[in-house]
């Protein structure tokens, strides 16, 4: 067998799988209900909120303001 034959054959069985793996997908979110795809998204969109709120009440230290010299001393003493 010639070498292009067998990347021929390789190329053909990866899109027979991605086929596969596209038509698992698709009949797995056609599986859902209206009700259940709702459910879902009210579910992501509290959990978002949450961690929302949460970072906004880690907020960072502001950091006090400094001269442009102070800044290149401090680079040059590390």
């Amino acid at each position: 067998m010639r070498w292009w034959k067998t990347v021929g054959l390789a190329g053909a069985a990866g899109v027979v799988a991605t086929g596969v793996v596209v038509v698992r997908a698709e009949r797995r979110r056609r599986a859902y209900t209206s009700d259940q795809v709702r459910e879902q998204l009210h579910v992501r969109f509290a959990q978002a909120t949450s961690a929302e709120a949460t970072a906004e009440t880690v907020a960072p230290v502001p950091r006090d303001a400094v001269g442009i010299r102070t800044c290149i001393r401090r680079l040059f003493q590390r």
